[in-house]
């Protein structure tokens, strides 16, 4: 027997129908029933006419986009999407659908076309609406042609799901990247990311294998060090870091490391390393690295371990600061401290820091040798000081030129010099004295005019005794050798003070 509605009820396709309706009305996102007959129909117009590729046929005819859009009719839309593009009624909305859907709209209308086109009978795209009070809306859009109409395109389901919360999120986190990348790239420091992580495997092995003094296993095995150096991996570098290490590129930098960390860089590492050891995670000291056109880069090196990666050490920052004008400054300042900066000898600070520590510790016998410059003050009085300069710089020379380590020459007085020899006895003294008078002759046979010459005397201090007393008797011996100097008349001539 056929079930027939009792009285009160509605035929069941009454019911469905009205429960479909019901569905669409309060569905939570935007939903629009259109008829895409008109654009089937143009579909089929430039088919006729051999068109072939609508992406390319649109290219040439870009107002056949506009054109699809205007033959799209709108049949109804929920409540969702009247409170969405704050419309009070279908009437308004549709009125003002040039509005809604306006600048870039058309671009992703253009592939939702190109789908339909395609043979698909739905399509999806992510585009920009506007509400009538000029809000953005960020829609994903999806449509379908509804089962039956698949020959007309007459009924098109399409749904509006608002994203615009998303894609500000999404925006925002664009921006937050391209900030912190702005702030990597323009840093005016160098900085370097780095992967520990492998440093991190090795120490562990150490420690599983039972090493307790790391700095002692470094000095036994300094192989680990060098292991450990070739096991870090350089994720990146920033823009300074380039021009620093005088790089055209990434590439090139990171191809050619074992030049910038090299020399005098491993037993700072192993500093670094030994500090690992000991669990600290940020550290700074200064460091020396080398350019790739080789010249020394004197660093301020500050490392650390990101947040989140103490365990693996697998994302490492670290910031170099180049610090090379200011050692340069500070070695000049220490080269004028201990320095004469006419002569280029030793300065008289310097002498006597010296004379009391090898007082102090030797080794001995030390032997003094005391030199006076003749002649300076008569040239001085007649050419300038200009040319007793001259002179002086003549004595350096050949102060210098005669110097080996460990003896130290110095000027101690405006034409006062001395020399100090550790562990030299009396015949050596002899002997520098000698290679002194002839590098003076030398030296004269290249600078012509005033003649270079010194008055000397030497003595030998032996353990025990004071070197305060063999240097007055190293004095006592250059003047009588001066007064000889002066009390030969051709000498008188050519240098009478």
């Amino acid at each position: 027997m056929l079930d027939t509605p009792s009285a009160g009820e509605r035929p069941r396709d009454e019911a469905t129908a009205s429960d479909d309706s019901e569905m669409f009305e309060l569905a939570p996102v935007s939903l629009w029933l259109e008829d895409f007959s008109g654009v089937r129909t143009l579909f089929d117009a430039w088919r006729a006419e051999g068109v072939t590729d609508l992406r390319a046929h649109f290219g040439a005819h870009p107002e056949r986009v506009a054109q699809c859009a205007h033959s799209i009719r709108v049949i109804k839309v929920n409540r969702k999407t009247l409170d969405l593009f704050e419309a009070d009624s279908l009437d308004t909305l549709t009125a003002n659908l040039g509005a809604v859907f306006r600048d870039d709209m058309l671009k992703t209308h253009l592939e939702e076309l190109c789908q339909l086109w395609a043979g698909q009978q739905s399509f999806m795209s992510q585009t920009v609406n506007y509400t009538l009070g000029g809000r953005r809306v960020d829609v994903l859009l999806k449509g379908a042609v509804l089962p039956g109409h698949e020959g007309c395109w007459d009924r098109v389901l399409v749904s509006l799901e608002d994203v615009s919360e998303l894609e500000g999120a999404r925006h925002r986190f664009m921006h937050a990247e391209q900030y912190a990348r702005g702030l990597f790239e323009d840093s005016p420091v160098s900085l370097w990311v780095e992967d520990f992580s492998a440093v991190k495997r090795l120490l562990n092995e150490a420690r599983a294998a039972g090493i307790s003094d790391f700095r002692v296993f470094t000095d036994v095995h300094p192989e680990f060090v060098e292991r450990c150096m070739q096991e870090i991996h350089v994720l990146d570098v920033n823009r300074h870091t380039l021009a620093m290490f005088a790089a055209p590129d990434k590439p090139t930098l990171l191809a050619r490391l074992p030049q910038v960390f090299r020399d005098d860089m491993r037993p700072h590492f192993r500093e670094q390393l030994v500090d690992l050891w000991d669990g600290k995670l940020f550290q700074q000291r200064e460091v020396l690295n080398y350019s790739l056109d080789g010249s020394e880069v004197h660093v301020h090196l500050q490392f650390s371990v990101l947040p989140g990666h103490e365990q693996d050490w697998d994302l490492v920052l670290v910031a170099l600061t180049d610090i090379t004008a200011r050692k340069k400054a500070e070695a000049y300042l220490e080269f004028l401290g201990k320095h004469d900066v006419l002569t280029k000898l030793r300065n008289r600070s310097f002498y006597v820091d010296e004379l009391n520590r090898l007082e102090r510790k030797g080794p001995f016998p030390v032997t003094v040798i005391m030199a006076d410059l003749n002649g300076l003050k008569r040239i001085n009085d007649q050419l300038g000081h200009a040319a007793g300069d001259a002179l002086l710089r003549r004595a350096g020379e050949v102060l210098a030129k005669a110097m080996e380590t460990p003896y130290q020459a110095a000027r101690i007085g405006g034409d006062e010099f001395a020399v100090l020899m550790p562990s030299t006895d009396e015949h050596g003294g002899a002997a520098m004295i000698d290679t002194i008078r002839q590098l003076v002759e030398l030296n004269n046979q290249f600078y012509p005019g005033s003649l270079l010459s010194f008055s000397m005397g030497a003595a030998t201090c032996q353990h025990g005794e004071r070197l305060e007393t063999v240097v007055q008797r190293a004095d006592l011996l250059m003047y009588e050798e001066k007064r000889a100097h002066y009390a030969n008349p051709r000498a008188s001539e050519s240098n009478d003070e």
